[in-house]
């Protein structure tokens, strides 16, 4: 195999001081040894070696005119902002869907070229374009529920069907304490609800972890489910393995599974979904307020919408481990919506309920609302005065400190 044209111009300019010093003898040697190598003629070797060492004059080349203008880079970074700030991988798919939709709505006033470029924008560039955004965005300090690779295996309780998260309907269940890093007294919980075969999500927050708040709060949210709850996850906490919701899934023939004990992690669709919406909106305060428990409920009603119709999520096709290294695959990203929608266990009726409900949706308005919401919710929860902490008892008095004590009074009288 010959050398390439790089490698000849590296051989060439190695040796091109040594033929310039060299007498005529020795140039011819030169000029054969480099023949030999490149295999070029004597005459384009010696032209190659004259001109090695001559300093080339290099004219700039014009910059490519840009493919996306500054409307086309502001549009985009608004409908990352309504989106939650995604990867571009995550934004890439729905932006098909989102720009007529913002466009519908007048959201985004641009032109039918420009949301052409927007929509054919590939993955890499979407990061490319948001890196400084994306860098003035980064939380600092993250702690209690992140997402994680997790291992999923449930041990089964009651069984009125066989386990199948990829049908519709079975769905991971679990709580985030709102206690804002003091336990103590009665705070809120929010319960979430993710199915493992769509991603489609539903919260709902309740006063306490008492049994019938959570179970009321399951009902509210199986009613609304676009398809039929099958079968329920959750860990070993009392707030689920208890008489009331074995009871509650038996009335419904629905499948009742939990987690391993000891294995606290083992949900991942929901424990990742902790994280993704409810920590990510809601943040770590304390809510422990009627009011407080209001706003957030009324923060999740809208939040399912952006969830389930516009917020794009990823699932994992496959896993493979190679010593130390582990390999995943993932799925193109698209919404739960369009998940459901190309499921053929979703019937046609509630497709066609999720298509109405998804024309009648203005992703940027549901957006400012949430944030109105929020803002308010941060006002109440850093105004109140919290619960005061379990102060520790003070320290006995030691003998000495007391003699020495009795030992100035009787100086004094």
């Amino acid at each position: 195999m010959g050398l390439t044209m790089a490698e000849r111009k590296a051989v060439t300019k190695a040796i091109a001081t040594r033929y310039k010093r060299s007498d005529r003898a020795g140039k011819a040697k030169i000029l054969d040894e480099l023949c030999a190598t490149t295999g070029w003629h004597r005459d384009h070797a010696r032209k190659a070696l004259r001109t090695a060492l001559r300093p080339r004059v290099v004219t700039p080349r014009a910059p490519r005119p840009p493919t996306y203008g500054p409307e086309a880079i502001a549009a985009l970074r608004f409908c990352w902002v309504v989106l939650g700030m995604p990867a571009g991988k995550r934004l890439a798919p729905t932006l098909p869907d989102l720009v007529p939709t913002l466009r519908k709505f007048g959201e985004l006033e641009i032109g039918g070229e420009t949301a052409a470029l927007l929509t054919g924008m590939s993955a890499a560039t979407i990061d490319r374009r948001l890196a400084a955004d994306r860098r003035q965005m980064q939380l600092k300090g993250r702690s209690h529920t992140k997402p994680g690779s997790l291992l999923k295996s449930q041990i089964p309780i009651r069984t009125w069907a066989q386990w199948d998260d990829a049908v519709p309907g079975f769905v991971e269940i679990d709580l985030v304490g709102h206690e804002g890093g003091n336990a103590v007294g009665e705070h809120a919980y929010t319960l979430t609800v993710t199915d493992i075969a769509t991603g489609w999500t539903e919260n709902r927050s309740v006063r306490n972890k008492a049994r019938k708040w959570v179970i009321a709060a399951l009902d509210e949210i199986a009613g609304i489910m676009p398809f039929p709850v099958l079968g329920v996850d959750s860990d070993n906490g009392s707030e689920f393995i208890n008489h009331h919701l074995l009871d509650w899934c038996e009335k419904r023939q629905i499948t009742f599974t939990r987690s391993r004990p000891g294995n606290c992690n083992d949900g991942a669709h929901v424990e990742q979904k902790n994280w993704a919406i409810v920590r990510t909106v809601v943040g770590y305060l304390r809510y422990d307020t009627p009011a407080e428990l209001l706003l957030l409920n009324k923060i999740w009603v809208l939040q399912s919408k952006l969830t389930n119709y516009f917020y794009p999520q990823q699932k994992l096709v496959s896993k493979q481990r190679d010593g130390a290294k582990v390999i995943k695959k993932y799925d193109t990203a698209t919404t739960p919506h369009r998940r459901a929608e190309r499921h053929d266990a979703v019937t046609d009726e509630d497709k066609a309920v999720l298509a109405g409900t998804f024309t009648t949706l203005n992703p940027a308005a549901i957006q400012r609302q949430i944030q109105a919401l929020t803002s308010e919710l941060l006002t109440l929860a850093t105004s109140k005065a919290g619960p005061a902490r379990k102060s520790s008892p003070r320290p006995a008095t030691t003998r000495a400190s007391s003699d020495e004590a009795t030992k100035q009074a009787s100086r004094a009288s």
